[in-house]
């Protein structure tokens, strides 16, 4: 399946990534989602993964665009997963060198990850 929009309510962008995610279908959810925070302004993004099973070997990923066009535009990301992907899915969103906040949670703590990204 890999990466796909699912929602977008109260300002809150979801995401959903399931299996291994591949470059063009991580390139396809970031186009998607840029065109969304082009015609919403400001927003947060909830990313929610689903027997994830790692990222694609051998794809180039190293295209900062969607980061240097959008970034302004994002105040809080935060990412649901299996604590195995932690420390990898952290690196892979550039946490601290990005304008923004990115927590991780395990899935037992949706609803505290909700909660972050309703914060002032």
């Amino acid at each position: 399946m890999g990466a796909e929009i699912v929602n977008l309510s109260g300002g809150v962008l979801t995401v959903k990534i399931s299996g291994k995610l591949t470059q063009a279908e991580f390139a396809t959810a970031q186009k998607a989602a840029g065109e969304i925070i082009g015609k919403q302004g400001k927003l947060r993004i909830l990313v929610l993964t689903e027997n994830f099973a790692g990222w694609e070997r051998g794809a180039e990923w190293g295209d900062f665009s969607f980061q240097s066009e959008h970034d302004t535009n994002i105040e809080r990301m935060a990412i649901v997963g299996d604590r195995k992907w932690e420390d990898l899915a952290l690196m892979f969103t550039a946490k601290g060198l990005r304008k923004f906040p990115i927590e991780y949670f395990e899935p037992a703590r949706l609803a505290d990850a909700r909660a972050w990204l309703a914060e002032k």
